[in-house]
């Protein structure tokens, strides 16, 4: 194996690992499926899942753009490469819109959740501090949404880097991404793609 496919595969792996806001949404969807009676013990068991995601996806995101800028240093491309190759450009844009949206919610939107939750001493959460996160959770849910997309997208782009697509094609691959990130954000999809 030579270090070429070696590096390949770790960026595969990397944007596989990376599928954290198909599973925030998940968990999203499952935490509203318990009702608003839950108690403050499963909102904060369900925040923990949630803000540990966005760190691992954090690491997952820097491995993706240092095993991406490897891979043109090592096809020969090298970083000037990444400015005249469409397809690469795109990645980096996406892969560079992804790492901002998750700091915007990791470094934004949550603590504001957290904070709230954490001023919480009763074992339900009282109407108005339940009515001040749900603004701050539904901005979260869409977010993870279009990161979704984003992420789909950049799976896309990733192929097109080997093997180019028309555009029919890529304009059904983009319409599937939508409606699969539009599925994730409202249902917990319990079959999967169904």
């Amino acid at each position: 194996m030579d270090w070429q496919s070696i590096l390949v595969f770790v960026h595969v792996i990397t944007v596989v690992f990376m599928s954290v806001p198909l599973y925030n949404l998940v968990v999203v969807n499952e935490r509203a499926r318990m009702g608003k009676d839950a108690g403050v013990r499963v909102d904060r068991y369900f925040e923990n899942i949630i803000r540990g995601g966005a760190r691992r996806c954090f690491a997952f995101q820097l491995t993706a753009l240092l095993s991406g800028i490897a891979l043109v240093l090592v096809d020969g491309i090298g970083i000037a490469g990444i400015f005249s190759d469409v397809v690469l450009l795109l990645k980096t844009i996406f892969l560079f819109l992804l790492m901002g949206l998750l700091s915007y919610i990791h470094f934004a939107v949550q603590p504001g959740i957290d904070a709230l939750l954490q001023s919480v001493t009763s074992e339900s959460i009282p109407a108005d501090v339940a009515g001040q996160m749900a603004p701050l959770r539904l901005r979260r849910k869409r977010l993870a949404a279009v990161c979704l997309f984003l992420l789909i997208t950049e799976v896309a782009l990733g192929i097109q880097v080997f093997s180019h697509w028309t555009l029919p094609a890529i304009v059904v691959v983009e319409i599937l991404a939508g409606v699969f990130a539009w599925r994730a954000y409202r249902s917990v999809i319990p079959f999967g793609w169904v």
